[in-house]
């Protein structure tokens, strides 16, 4: 990246915190006292869901189909903004996250926060002084995007100065080191690297995060550090509600070459916030497959680019979770933290930070090329080689709830492989 000082480490574990569903308070105080556990996974990078004031206009013309259909009845969408500056009483005080990012950084945790910029709620605050922060038809009404909320104008210096202001101010008041960028390809790439410009000014090592994954080459230039995978998450899902094979990984993996370019660096993950609201019925550890998840996250973590984990992902849990319910409206939905206390739960904890430790141990895993390695068993087993000049491993995983007996075919050498129901291996070669 032209001008970047400090990029998202390969061995870097990132953690995503949705506030409402990770403790039964909802609170950034709640959370707070979890970071150690966090932390002891191995993780060096917490990023929170929007923390700042969301619009609560009951308007269903202007709610999402996704929260219409949520049965919430909760007009507070957190991805629906009113004050791009105010923390939201629902999560607590300017000086709660003042102490969030401070524990956190304590326990040796970057902490991104969510940047929602493509839209804005109906009734922002910011639109009585300035309507023309927003895009309108030639009526004079709101043009709204894809989810009915209005879309921001960045046709407007004013309104560009005005986010560039706010990405300034929690670097500057909050010492937080970084941000995720909600539908960040929606908005104008140039915007961005002048974004990361300024926010260098207050914090060089800072960090930029783009949910795009549609122009990685121009975004990781000067703005962004990683991409999100949208197709490598969506197939790791289909594979494990049994609807897709191991096979279909390298189809994807040439449809998206991207994916494999040298320097290029992307978030991996499975679940997310999105995931869970939307997909409970079809979550694997609500329908038992534990095994499978855990060859999912082997995955994660012996693929190229940075292991991306979401909210008591680390003890099994399989509850519904929704992003319109909270302790207010709705159904008070969290994380099963008990659990944690269980052989799934244990054994789970165990695995991540076994994964954690043989990624930060191998050069190869952390950046080294990644080869398809040919095996006897190609719908149920994904095999590859991680390389570097020094160091070459095999990486097999049994994506299949039946167990594999396979052979690789790697280049001057013959392995053979039991492999159980989510069972993997990483072998020196």
């Amino acid at each position: 990246m032209d001008g970047q000082k400090n990029r998202l480490s390969k061995g870097s574990v990132v953690y995503q915190i949705f506030l409402r569903s990770f403790t039964l308070d909802g609170t950034l105080a709640a959370a707070e006292q979890l970071l150690p556990h966090i932390a002891s996974l191995g993780v060096d990078v917490v990023y929170l869901c929007p923390v700042v004031l969301a619009d609560g206009d009951e308007r269903r013309e202007f709610w999402s189909e996704r929260q219409r259909q949520s049965g919430m009845e909760n007009p507070k969408n957190p991805y629906r903004l009113s004050d791009y500056f105010a923390i939201d009483p629902e999560y607590g005080t300017d000086e709660d996250l003042r102490n969030f990012v401070r524990t956190a950084h304590q326990c040796k945790l970057r902490v991104l926060l969510d940047l929602v910029y493509f839209h804005c709620g109906p009734a922002a605050r910011c639109l009585e002084e300035h309507p023309d922060f927003v895009k309108r038809d030639e009526n004079g009404n709101p043009v709204n995007g894809r989810w009915h909320f209005p879309q921001l104008n960045f046709d407007n210096p004013e309104l560009r100065e005005y986010l560039w202001s706010n990405m300034e101010y929690f670097l500057r008041e909050f010492d937080v080191d970084g941000y995720r960028c909600d539908v960040s390809g929606a908005v104008p790439l140039d915007f961005w690297e002048e974004g990361r410009r300024r926010m260098e000014r207050w914090k060089p090592a800072s960090l930029l995060l783009a949910e795009s994954e549609s122009t990685p080459v121009e975004d990781q230039k000067s703005a962004f550090d990683a991409n999100y995978s949208f197709a490598f998450s969506f197939l790791l899902n289909d594979i494990l509600k049994g609807e897709k094979t191991a096979e279909e990984f390298w189809t994807m993996w040439e449809e998206h070459p991207l994916y494999h370019e040298p320097g290029l660096c992307f978030l991996r993950c499975f679940d997310n916030h999105d995931i869970a609201s939307d997909n409970y019925d079809a979550r694997p550890e609500r329908n038992g497959r534990n095994a499978m998840v855990d060859a999912a996250l082997a995955v994660l973590f012996t693929m190229n680019g940075v292991p991306f984990l979401y909210n008591g992902q680390e003890v099994a849990d399989g509850r519904r979770h929704s992003l319109f319910s909270n302790r207010f409206t709705g159904k008070n939905l969290v994380v099963d933290w008990a659990r944690g206390l269980t052989p799934a739960g244990e054994g789970r904890m165990q695995l991540i930070r076994e994964l954690v430790q043989l990624r930060r141990d191998s050069r190869a895993l952390q950046s080294g090329e990644v080869v398809e390695v040919d095996n006897s068993t190609p719908k149920q087993v994904l095999s590859y080689l991680r390389r570097t000049p020094e160091e070459s491993l095999l990486v097999a995983v049994n994506l299949s709830a039946a167990p594999a007996e396979t052979e690789f075919s790697v280049p001057g050498v013959k392995e053979r492989a039991t492999l159980p129901p989510g069972g993997w291996i990483v072998q020196s070669l």
